[in-house]
Parts: C-alpha cells; sequence; structure tokens
C-alpha cells in the first residue's frame, strides 16, 4: 500500500511551480557540466558589458595577455 506524502512545502501561495517550471529544461547543461565546460554566474552589470560567452573569453584573454607584460616597476635600472 502507498501513501501520498504531501511534501512540507514552505513556498508561498502566490507562486505557482507549474507555471514557473513550464518552460524549464532538465539537463539543459548537463553535457556541457559532463565535458568540462566551467559555468559561472555573473553580475547584471557585467552581462551588460559582455552578453556573450565569447565576449567574456576575450575580455579575460587580454586580461591574462596584459598580465603577462612586465610592469616599469619590475624593470633593473640599468647603469651608465
Amino acid at each position: 500500500m502507498s501513501k501520498s506524502v504531501e511534501p512540507n512545502d514552505e513556498l508561498r501561495p502566490e507562486y505557482d511551480m507549474k507555471d514557473l517550471l513550464k518552460h524549464g529544461v532538465r539537463g539543459k547543461y548537463a553535457e556541457k557540466y559532463v565535458s568540462g565546460v566551467s559555468m559561472v554566474l555573473l553580475d547584471p552589470d557585467i552581462v551588460k558589458a559582455f552578453p556573450t560567452a565569447e565576449a567574456v573569453n576575450e575580455a579575460l584573454r587580454l586580461v591574462l595577455q596584459l598580465s603577462q607584460i612586465p610592469s616599469m616597476s619590475d624593470k633593473q635600472p640599468t647603469a651608465v
């Protein structure tokens, strides 16, 4: 005999889960997750400035390149 148990739901009554989840896709990112792609959440201001993954990657690659340029303080003074 199987009893149906109601979950201890603390969700507000105005939230209808059927409506909230109707456009959800199960496993949407599963393939990328398994392949080793890292996913991060970006703040809205960052998303506005860099709207695509390619834009984010390009900006981060530029930061990496800039970090490899020696600064003036790294150079040894030359004897005259």
